[in-house]
């Protein structure tokens, strides 16, 4: 059994944003060698997601509106956590859209099913923020 580890670092232009990570993730799993194994890919920051779906504009777009919907950014005098900063629906943008991703390693590929990909999705960018590739396996 092994393992591998990269880190990403991402500074992304805006305060909200989605990124296709897939290839750099299939690059990392390439460069560990593992064939079969897991692998872990998770955002190393309170405001900010790693998720699989479709990538496709239109659903991406229904995530902003939603998201902002369920928690929005302004007025910031609504949320206690607001004071240094003002990015307490950032937080909870991240809680709903989840801080990782575990993917199945066959024959040296994700083992994904139709249209998965993996996604960084950033709730209050501006600033370097770090994701995680841990594999496992052999």
């Amino acid at each position: 059994m092994k393992s591998f580890r990269r880190v990403l670092t991402l500074t992304l232009p805006r305060r909200r944003q989605f990124v296709n990570i897939t290839s750099q993730v299939e690059a990392a799993l390439a460069e560990s060698g593992i064939r079969e194994g897991v692998l872990l890919c998770n955002a190393m920051h309170i405001t900010a997601s790693v998720f699989i779906n479709d990538d496709e504009s239109g659903l991406h777009g229904d995530f902003e509106t939603w998201l902002e919907k369920l928690a929005p950014e302004k007025p910031h005098s609504q949320y206690a956590h607001n004071g240094y900063e003002d990015n307490a629906d950032a937080h909870m943008k991240r809680q709903i859209m989840g801080r990782e991703v575990v993917v199945a390693v066959t024959a040296g590929r994700l083992d994904f099913g139709p249209w998965e990909q993996i996604f960084y999705g950033e709730f209050d960018g501006k600033r370097p923020k770090r994701i995680l590739i841990k594999i496992i396996g052999e």
